[in-house]
């Protein structure tokens, strides 16, 4: 019963170890303010029995933003209606963290104004526009903006905040040697590379203060030539606690390669264990495992043998808000198939279950 057995992060007591792993829902207006339908997301989530909710990525400057459509923490006008969404999740009896991003090169042309913006000019591929490297007071610029956000997230009632460093973002790009072709000093070697990472989480740290939680979702692993490998990613992890972080989320993938379908055995399930089973003899923070976890036996395995302290999913609670629910009930498995179609469709509003199962045609 270990999945249903409450866990801190930090100073955030939390009731379970189940977490909602954060993605993009679609369900903001064009200036970055969440619509009511993101509140009720989220608070379906929090009556479905979530540990904690880990809001979707929220961008800390105008030239980070993805698509239009994602949410913002850019500006203090949002924070009313920030306060009202967690107030509403809170109301619900949930515990609920905002993700602080970034876009970098990944962002929509059409939804930056100027140039996208990265560590150095290498494109995502070849049908992507070129970055512009960043200047020492572009980096500066926006180091600043995230503490600034993660000030913006604690004054709204976030519970804690988590900095996105993963899946080829623009901290994941500083960290990667396949995208970070620098020889400043911010790059060139491992500490060049990882030094904006840490000049980020130290600008977070002294925003919120001593004694907020203060999470990562790091990529530790690229999949792509010349890119982070697992040592790389455990090496980073082992430095996390140095930087005044409180937890870590483990994840990887550069340009899409962070999900995977597929998923229908309890051998597909938890495709980064491997990796949290390394970074489980660097740190001693709480280690929350996603990717491609589906059944409670696995769950329960991993929390077993010590290699993560939290188990988080994000797939699986798009189809089923209540699924924690339904598992402490005695659901063996969420019915995601991970087919990986969970994006609006055109016309549509916000990510949706598509899968329609053979027995409900």
């Amino acid at each position: 019963m270990a999945l249903f057995e409450p866990v801190s992060i930090g100073t955030l007591r939390l009731p379970n170890r189940t977490v909602r792993s954060a993605t993009m829902e679609y369900l903001s207006d064009e200036d970055g303010r969440p619509l009511d339908e993101l509140s009720e997301m989220y608070c379906a989530l929090a009556q479905g029995g979530v540990g904690l909710i880990i809001a979707g990525h929220a961008y800390v400057h105008p030239s980070g933003r993805c698509r239009v459509q994602m949410s913002g923490m850019h500006d203090d006008a949002l924070i009313p209606d920030w306060a009202a969404l967690v107030e509403r999740v809170h109301e619900a009896g949930g515990r609920i963290a905002a993700q602080l991003n970034h876009g970098g090169r990944q962002c929509d042309p059409e939804a930056v104004d100027g140039a996208l913006l990265a560590p150095s000019p290498i494109a995502l591929n070849d049908e992507s526009p070129r970055p512009q490297e960043l200047s020492e007071r572009q980096i500066e610029d926006l180091i600043r903006a995230f503490g600034d956000a993660a000030g913006r997230a604690k004054e709204a009632g976030f519970d804690a905040v988590q900095i996105h460093a993963a899946h080829g973002y623009l901290i994941n790009c500083f960290n990667s040697p396949a995208t970070n072709w620098r020889r400043d000093a911010w790059g060139g070697t491992f500490p060049g590379r990882a030094r904006f990472l840490e000049q980020v989480a130290l600008a977070v740290r002294d925003a919120v203060g001593t004694g907020y939680p203060v999470l990562i979702k790091l990529g530790c692993v690229d999949f792509v030539r010349d890119g982070l490998t697992e040592d790389d990613g455990v090496e980073i992890i082992r430095h996390l606690a140095d930087m005044g972080l409180d937890g870590v989320e483990i994840s990887g993938g550069i340009g899409g390669g962070s999900t995977r379908t597929g998923i229908r055995a309890p051998a597909d399930e938890a495709y980064f264990l491997p990796i949290a089973r390394k970074a489980r003899y660097a740190t001693d923070l709480p280690i929350v495992l996603v990717g491609g976890l589906r059944s409670r036996e696995v769950m329960e395995r991993v929390l077993d043998e010590g290699s993560a302290d939290l188990i988080s999913m994000c797939r699986p609670l798009i189809r089923e808000p209540e699924l924690v629910n339904r598992m402490h009930e005695g659901q063996p498995a969420a019915t995601c198939i991970s087919c990986n179609k969970c994006w609006p469709l055109s016309g549509e509003l916000g990510i949706s279950c598509h899968y329609v199962a053979p027995e409900d045609t």
